[in-house]
C-alpha cells in the first residue's frame, strides 16, 4: 500500500441517507458476540492521537474545531506534533500515548490523526484489559485496519473504518458537498444513527440480498496480518475491501492468498471499495482489470458482491461500522448498505 493520503477518486459519488435514530446504549449485536461501544452524547470527549505517521497540531486543528462544533470536547494526545522520521514519536511514545487513551474512561471515542505506517509496531504490546470492560470506539482506515482487525479477532468489540484528521476540509463554507458528506457520516456513526449507503449499479456486480457483520479495511493490511494474533475472520461476514497505490499484479497476488487462506470462501457478500492503481511498466502490462481479478476469485462462490462502492483512499470515503450487523442488497439498480 502507498502510504501516501490521496484524496482523488475514480469512482462515482455516492450519497449518505441517514435514518434519524439514536442508540444510547451498547447493544450486543444480534448475530455475533461483538460488543458495541456506547454512542456519543454532547460534551462526551474524543482522544486524538497519532498511532502510525506524523502529523503537526496545525495539520489536525480544522477536525479539532469540526468536532467541537458537533458538541464533543476534544483531547488532544501527547503524540500530536511529535515525530520519528515518518512515525508520529517513537514506537514507545505512540504506545504509551495509545494506552493513555484506551485506559482513561472520560474518552469515549478514540480518532486516529492520519494512517501511513506504524500501528502494527505497538499492537501486540498494548493492555486491552480496560477497553474490555469499558468498551469505545476506534476510528481510522487505511493502517488503522490493523487495529479494526485485531479488535475482532481478539476482542469482538465494533470500530468505526472512516477518514481522519488530514481529510477534514480547511474551511468548511468551501468544502465540496461529498468532502462534507463523508465527514458528517463520521458524527452519525458516533452518534448511533442508523448509516444508509447507495453505489451506482456495476455490470460486474453479482446479484443478491443478504445479512451479515461487516468486517474489512485496506486489503494489503489484511494480507499482511494473515498467520498472526490480528488476523481477520471473515466467516459468514460482509467483508469490505480498498487498496490504493498498488500494481495490479499485487493486487492480484493479494486477493489469491485471501483465496488460498479461505477468507473468501465462506463469506455472506464481498464489497470491493476504491482501488487506486498504479500505472503498469510499459512492455510489463498485466492485463486484467480489477473486476477481472475478483471475479476470477470468486467464481466458485455464489454471494453478493457489489462493486464501486464508497470506501476507500478517495473523497467519497463513507464511515463504516467494522463488527455491526448490515444487511448488503445488490439489485438491477443500485447496491445498498445498511446497518442494523
Amino acid at each position: 500500500m502507498n502510504r501516501k493520503h490521496f484524496l482523488s477518486s475514480f469512482i462515482a459519488a455516492a450519497t449518505i441517507l441517514p435514518v434519524f435514530k439514536t442508540l444510547a446504549k451498547p447493544i450486543e449485536n444480534e448475530s455475533s458476540s461483538f460488543k458495541i461501544p456506547p454512542y456519543l452524547k454532547q460534551g462526551d470527549a474524543i482522544g486524538i492521537t497519532s498511532p502510525a505517521g506524523y502529523i503537526t497540531l496545525e495539520q489536525i486543528q480544522p477536525s479539532v474545531l469540526q468536532m467541537q462544533s458537533w458538541g464533543f470536547n476534544i483531547k488532544i494526545g501527547e503524540t500530536i506534533g511529535k515525530r520519528d522520521f515518518t512515525y508520529g514519536g517513537t514506537d514507545e511514545e505512540r504506545l504509551i500515548d495509545f494506552q493513555k487513551m484506551l485506559d482513561d474512561h472520560n474518552i469515549k471515542a478514540i480518532m486516529c490523526a492520519r494512517g501511513g505506517y506504524g500501528f502494527v509496531r505497538i499492537i501486540d504490546k498494548l493492555d486491552f484489559s480496560s477497553l474490555k470492560k469499558t468498551p469505545k470506539w476506534i476510528i481510522g482506515f487505511s493502517d488503522i485496519t490493523v487495529f479494526h482487525c485485531h479488535l475482532a479477532k481478539n476482542y469482538g468489540i465494533a470500530s468505526i473504518h472512516s477518514k481522519m484528521c488530514n481529510s477534514f476540509p480547511d474551511d468548511w463554507e468551501k468544502a465540496e458537498p461529498i468532502q462534507i458528506e463523508t465527514i458528517l457520516s463520521i458524527k452519525n456513526a458516533l452518534i448511533g444513527e442508523q448509516m444508509f449507503y447507495t453505489a451506482p449499479i456495476n455490470p460486474n456486480n453479482r446479484l443478491g440480498k443478504v445479512d451479515g457483520v461487516l468486517v474489512g479495511g485496506n486489503l494489503s493490511i489484511i494480507e499482511t496480518l494473515a498467520g498472526s494474533d490480528s488476523d481477520l475472520d471473515t466467516k459468514n461476514k460482509i467483508l469490505f475491501i480498498e487498496d490504493t497505490g498498488e500494481y495490479l499484479y499485487s493486487i492480484d497476488r493479494m486477493f489469491w492468498n485471501l483465496k488460498r487462506c479461505g477468507k473468501l470462501k465462506n463469506l455472506k457478500g464481498l464489497i470491493i471499495g476504491g482501488f487506486k492503481v498504479k500505472p503498469d511498466d510499459v512492455g510489463e502490462e498485466f492485463g486484467k482489470t480489477i473486476y477481472d481479478i475478483v471475479l476470477e476469485k470468486v467464481k466458485e462462490y455464489n454471494y453478493p458482491i457489489a462493486f464501486d462502492f464508497p470506501v476507500g483512499h478517495q473523497r467519497n470515503n463513507f464511515a463504516l461500522k467494522c463488527g455491526v450487523k448490515h444487511v448488503l442488497d445488490v439489485n438491477e439498480t443500485v447496491s445498498t448498505l445498511r446497518s442494523l
